[in-house]
């Protein structure tokens, strides 16, 4: 009993939303048999972030399953002042991603599968253009890598051996 009241307050912190739900079938002799998949980003709007994809027989069991799987792979990504430090553009399959910093008052430019990633890391002010695919599966791997790959000064400093 006490795992699980741990876990739900674990959970809690953490807010989720599902980016794309995709149906399968598979035609057997009976006719088609049918599978959903989901594709789920966690986050907790403060650096936080995991994607997960979850696969079941019925759509409430794959979302269930993709948040489980996205807030096993919780990374923690770098921001500066609710936007990014650097301009940034990432190549994940046939997707390329822009991810430029903007200035307050902006907002999230980006589109659905972005905007997922983007919102639940707790960027507020940012700018991005995908060019190529716009597979939401590739492009929310473009977008974490994207920001996976930030550095600020300090980082950048402490590579070249100066202060900053």
């Amino acid at each position: 009993m006490r795992y699980t009241l741990e876990r739900e307050a674990q959970v809690s912190e953490f807010e989720d939303k599902v980016v794309h739900i995709n149906r399968c079938a598979k035609t057997v002799k009976g006719g088609r048999r049918m599978s959903f998949s989901a594709l789920v980003v966690v986050g907790n709007k403060n650096g936080k972030i995991g994607v997960g994809l979850g696969k079941a027989k019925e759509v409430s069991e794959a979302i269930r399953k993709g948040t489980e799987a996205a807030q096993r792979n919780i990374v923690e990504v770098q921001l500066l002042d609710g936007t990014i430090p650097h301009d940034i553009e990432v190549k994940s399959g046939a997707t390329r991603i822009l991810l430029m910093p903007a200035a307050p008052g902006t907002g999230v430019i980006a589109g659905a599968a972005a905007r997922a990633v983007l919102e639940l890391a707790g960027v507020r002010n940012i700018l991005t253009k995908i060019h190529g695919s716009s597979n939401p599966s590739t492009v929310v791997r473009a977008c974490l890598e994207g920001l996976l790959a930030q550095k600020n000064k300090q980082d950048c400093a402490a590579l070249r051996g100066a202060n900053a």
